[in-house]
C-alpha cells in the first residue's frame, strides 16, 4: 500500500501537470467564464485542471476514488480517495487576483494523509504528508506561538455580500484581536501553517475548499476544526490556528 509520502508525490506530479493549465488562461481576455446554480464561478481552466487530474491519477493510482468540485465523486472503491479543488479562489482568477489555487489531498479510511496547495502564480506550494510536517516549497513550516487574543492576528473572508452563515460574535472576536485581514479561501489557512497569523475563519465549505489545508495546518503543528470543533472536513466551516487560542476562540465566537 503507498505510503503518505508516495500519495504526496503523486500529488507534486499532478500540479506539475495542471499548473500550466491554470496559468494559460489566466488573465486571458477570452476566458470562458460561467455562473453555476449556487452562483458560483467555474471557468475553461476549471475544467481542464479538474479532467487533467482525472486522467493522471486514472494512469497512476487507479485503486483511488476521485471528488471534484466539478464533476463530483466517483464510484468510491474502497481504498481511499482524491479530493480536487481545480481552481480554489476562481472569483479571484476571473479578476485577475493571482492568489488562487489548486487544492489536493488524498484521504483513506476517514484520515487525510497527504496534502498539496499549489499556487501557480505566486510561484508556491504547501504540502504536507501524515507524519512527515509541512512544507512552503522546500522550506518546513512552523505555527506561530502567540498565545493571547490581544496580539493575535485573524485572518477571514468576506464579511458581507454573498457569504451567509457568519456567527454572530466574529465581529466582536475580530475587534479584540490585534490586526485582522481578509484574505479568504486558502490563502488564510497557509498563513496560519506559516506563523504569519493565529486564526483563521471560513463559515462555509465543502470537503475540497479544505481537505488538503487539514493536514498542512497539523503537521505545521496547529490545530483545524468546525466551528463546531470537530476535527473534520465535512463540517462546513473550517477554522484553523496555532492551537494556543483555538478553544478560546471557538467558545467566544460560538456563545
Amino acid at each position: 500500500m503507498p505510503s503518505p509520502a508516495d500519495y504526496l508525490e503523486l500529488l507534486h506530479r499532478i500540479a506539475d501537470l495542471t499548473d500550466p493549465l491554470a496559468l494559460g488562461r489566466f488573465r486571458a481576455h477570452d476566458l470562458r467564464v460561467d455562473t453555476k446554480r449556487d452562483q458560483t464561478l467555474v471557468t475553461e481552466a476549471d475544467l481542464a485542471v479538474e479532467a487533467a487530474a482525472r486522467a493522471e491519477l486514472a494512469r497512476l493510482h487507479p485503486e483511488l476514488a476521485v471528488c471534484g468540485e466539478e464533476e463530483g465523486l466517483d464510484t468510491d472503491r474502497g481504498a481511499g480517495r482524491l479530493w480536487i479543488d481545480p481552481i480554489d479562489a476562481t472569483a479571484n482568477f476571473v479578476r485577475g487576483i493571482p492568489i488562487f489555487a489548486t487544492l489536493l489531498a488524498v484521504e483513506r479510511e476517514g484520515e487525510v494523509i497527504a496534502g498539496l496547495v499549489s499556487a501557480p502564480a505566486l510561484g508556491t506550494r504547501w504540502s504536507s504528508a501524515r507524519g512527515l510536517g509541512a512544507f512552503r516549497n522546500e522550506r518546513r513550516m512552523q505555527v506561530s506561538k502567540v498565545a493571547n487574543l490581544e496580539s493575535a492576528q485573524l485572518f477571514h473572508g468576506s464579511l458581507g455580500g454573498s457569504e451567509t452563515n457568519l456567527p454572530p460574535a466574529l465581529l466582536e472576536v475580530l475587534a479584540s484581536s490585534k490586526r485582522q485581514r481578509g484574505f479568504g479561501d486558502f490563502y488564510q489557512h497557509v498563513l496560519v501553517a506559516e506563523g504569519a497569523g493565529e486564526i483563521a475563519f471560513d463559515p462555509g465549505v465543502q470537503p475540497w475548499d479544505v481537505a488538503p489545508l487539514l493536514v498542512i495546518v497539523e503537521e505545521a503543528g496547529g490545530r483545524a476544526t468546525s466551528l463546531a470543533g470537530e476535527r473534520t472536513i465535512y463540517g462546513k466551516s473550517f477554522v484553523t490556528s496555532n492551537g494556543h487560542l483555538h478553544d478560546v476562540v471557538l467558545a467566544r465566537l460560538m456563545s
